[in-house]
């Protein structure tokens, strides 16, 4: 435990140095809130390096499960962190709200339970804004960069921080090169996105934002009226190519950029599934929307439904339009796309592509092998053959998260929210997107959530940015038996 807290304290202490990004926001914008960001970065540098230095002796090789203890601690440390410079600069706003919109942030959810977005200092929303860009391939991940350099092993925290196959596909033969990789490529296409975003027509300040915000995948905006504010189809074009980008696995894009050839796209299973998914589905909602009326011409359907449906089942949450007024159908197909639409390896949340193709492939087998029982018939994804071993974890991820979804729905229903809203809000929280329906839709935001309200959620968010077992795990006995 003294080895995973000197860890932390390091971990704390590099947090720290982020807010040089907005101290140099608050001085060119003139809010007059740089002290403040000096004095949040310099309590969390220093109690990080306070507690490193006591737990100095006690560094160690960091264990297996070490790893996911660190990886829950350090998100709930850094979240805590981080809502200093919210309390300092929003004198009236809670700790609990304040906690829920920096995990919100880091976790790239994109809910928020802030009003007045457009009044709000511009050094406390770019503040908001790169938590989702820190939170994007994880807070941990990055930190898999520096602390080798220090002494202290990566690998455990990477894989317990990365979902799904990646985890033991390195791009590089150290740890340490694949998290660079990683942020390299993550960083490139930032700037391509805030590059694009301010040729369209943003302001410099909007186009960072914006961006960090659709890379990451999370929903947070510097207007209330989130996208719509724009009214700008270049705008919505290019963010549309930043959520598709960013819901498909990274490690594709640098082997991409790396050979400057589409290939390893068009061979990843995953990747066709997804797009063949989406076009579907945007297609379908905009002749649904035309055929009810809602907007004059299929066109407008069409950017319309482009747009919000790619956003919702990326699990970004940027939005355009009321969806709630769509046909009925439309806003549930999109929640249930959040579950399923993201690859492994991506900046977004929900079940992932490749265990609802997995799910598929095994249900096929086992319908041959009703028909057939003798039969050889391994399931198979992209060609190649899945070990029964990862069947067996992706089952098993899949029970608990739909029970996990099941008891934060109730647990809300305890509390006197509405089914409607409690489904929603569950399956959007867990999914890491930022909209709901009902009293946490599109065109609202969480403050109207009561305080225990806000907490279930801030939990959940959690629990879907760590794909649960690596939370779940640790209330395990065994965990804790030496």
């Amino acid at each position: 435990m003294l080895a995973v807290a000197h860890v932390l304290g390091l971990l704390l202490a590099a947090f720290g140095v982020t807010y040089i990004l907005p101290i140099g926001c608050s001085v060119i914008m003139h809010d007059g809130l740089w002290p403040k960001f000096l004095v949040a970065g310099f309590i969390n540098s220093g109690v990080g390096l306070a507690i490193a230095g006591v737990t100095l002796q006690f560094r160690r090789e960091l264990k297996a499960r070490d790893g996911f203890l660190l990886v829950t601690l350090g998100w709930l440390l850094v979240s805590a962190s981080a809502t200093i410079p919210l309390l300092m600069g929003l004198p009236g706003l809670s700790l609990t709200r304040a906690f829920f919109e920096t995990m919100s942030g880091l976790t790239t959810t994109g809910s928020t339970v802030l009003n007045g977005l457009d009044q709000l200092p511009p050094s406390l929303n770019f503040w908001r804004h790169s938590l989702h860009w820190f939170g994007g391939l994880g807070i941990i991940v990055m930190a898999v960069a520096v602390l080798p350099l220090l002494g202290v092993g990566g690998m455990q925290l990477y894989k317990a921080q990365t979902p799904g196959p990646i985890k033991d596909e390195k791009l590089a033969p150290r740890v340490t090169e694949t998290a660079k990789s990683l942020w390299l490529v993550y960083a490139t296409i930032t700037a391509a996105g805030v590059l694009s975003l301010r040729i369209c027509g943003m302001s410099w300040f909007d186009a960072i934002c914006h961006a960090f915000s659709a890379v990451g995948l999370g929903g947070f905006s510097t207007h209330d009226a989130n996208i719509a504010y724009f009214n700008s189809p270049a705008v919505e074009l290019v963010l549309i190519g930043l959520m598709l980008i960013a819901s498909l696995n990274f490690a594709r894009h640098f082997v991409a950029l790396r050979r400057l050839s589409l290939d390893t796209y068009t061979h990843d299973p995953e990747c066709k599934a997804i797009f063949l998914v989406l076009a579907v589905s945007v297609v379908g909602i905009a002749a649904l929307l035309q055929s009810h009326g809602v907007y004059p011409g299929f066109l407008t359907a069409l950017r319309h439904s482009a747009f919000n449906v790619i956003s919702m089942a990326t699990t970004s949450g940027l939005v355009t339009q009321d969806y709630e007024k769509w046909p009925v159908f439309a806003p549930f197909w999109m929640l249930f796309l959040s579950c399923i639409v993201c690859s492994t390896g991506s900046t977004g949340g929900g079940i992932k592509m490749f265990r609802t193709l997995l799910l598929a492939r095994q249900a096929g087998r086992e319908l041959k092998l009703l028909i057939h029982p003798s039969a050889m018939a391994p399931v198979r994804i992209g060609g190649k053959p899945i070990p029964d071993r990862v069947g067996d974890a992706v089952l098993g991820f899949i029970f608990l998260y739909f029970i996990t979804v099941a008891l934060l729905t109730f647990a809300l229903l305890l509390t006197g929210l509405d089914f409607d809203s409690s489904f929603a809000v569950a399956v959007a929280s867990i999914n890491n997107t930022a909209h709901g329906l009902g009293a946490a839709g599109p065109v609202r935001n969480y403050h109207s959530l009561t305080e225990l309200q806000t907490w279930i959620c801030t939990a959940a968010m959690l629990l879907g940015r760590l794909e649960i077992f690596s939370v779940i795990v640790l209330f395990t006995p065994a965990f804790w038996r030496k």
